[in-house]
Parts: structure tokens; C-alpha cells; sequence
């Protein structure tokens, strides 16, 4: 049984995903699967293309934004929130715990919700 933590209404999150879980995805309604998790990170891995495969063949579309949370750039951030935007319906994020897919989900709305990353770093700093 997967382990899909439901953030939102309209998101979840995982850790690793199988080739199997992509079924589980697609009975609640999941129309985009992003990978959050760089290719190798482990042996226990399952390869990204396997997952993507999986995906297409059940109707959904897939995206990799590989992050680490050393990594995470603004550029990341960007594409997370352009990914959220485009999806037609629920989406599903994963890495190896889920940890980095919440807060990577998190910022990418958080981006959307701004005109920009300088918008909402100015407005924290008037807070601060």
C-alpha cells in the first residue's frame, strides 16, 4: 500500500514510489507525478524513467525536478510552481522520504501566489 500524504486538496506527497503505486495514483485522480529525487541516489531506487513509463501509460504526465534540500534553488522553485499550475487535476510528489517534496510543494505554491520570488522575499522583510 503506498504512502501518499495528502497536503491539499489538489496535492500529495510520498516517499520513493514504485511502478505499482502509479495505479494507487491514478484511482485518486492524479494527473501528474514529479519526482523530487536525483537519479542514483540509492540502489534501492527506482529509476525515473521506470516511473515515467508507468505514468504515460496510465494518462498521466511526469516531471523530474531532481532537488536536495542543499540544492533547492530558486529555479526549482520556478519550475515546482509551473508544474502545480499546469496540472490538470491532483498531483503527486515523491522522494526518498517525502520530506523534500513538502517543502519543495510548499515553495512552488508559495511562488505561484507571488508575482515573483522578489515580491514575497520584500514582503518578509517589511514583516521581519
Amino acid at each position: 500500500m503506498s504512502d501518499f500524504r495528502k497536503l491539499d486538496d489538489g496535492v500529495y506527497a510520498s516517499p520513493q514510489i514504485g511502478v505499482s503505486d502509479i495505479a494507487e495514483a491514478a484511482a485518486l485522480g492524479v494527473t501528474l507525478v514529479i519526482n523530487n529525487r536525483p537519479e542514483d541516489e540509492s540502489e534501492d531506487q527506482t529509476p525515473g524513467a521506470e516511473i515515467e513509463t508507468a505514468a504515460h501509460a496510465a494518462g498521466m504526465n511526469y516531471i523530474a525536478i531532481p532537488v536536495t534540500m542543499q540544492t533547492l534553488s530558486q529555479a526549482d522553485v520556478a519550475t515546482m510552481a509551473e508544474a502545480l499550475g499546469e496540472a490538470t487535476g491532483p498531483v503527486l510528489a515523491y522522494c526518498r522520504s517525502g520530506t523534500r517534496s513538502t517543502p519543495a510543494v510548499v515553495a512552488g505554491r508559495g511562488h505561484a501566489r507571488t508575482r515573483s520570488g522578489r515580491d514575497f522575499r520584500r514582503r518578509r522583510r517589511r514583516r521581519l
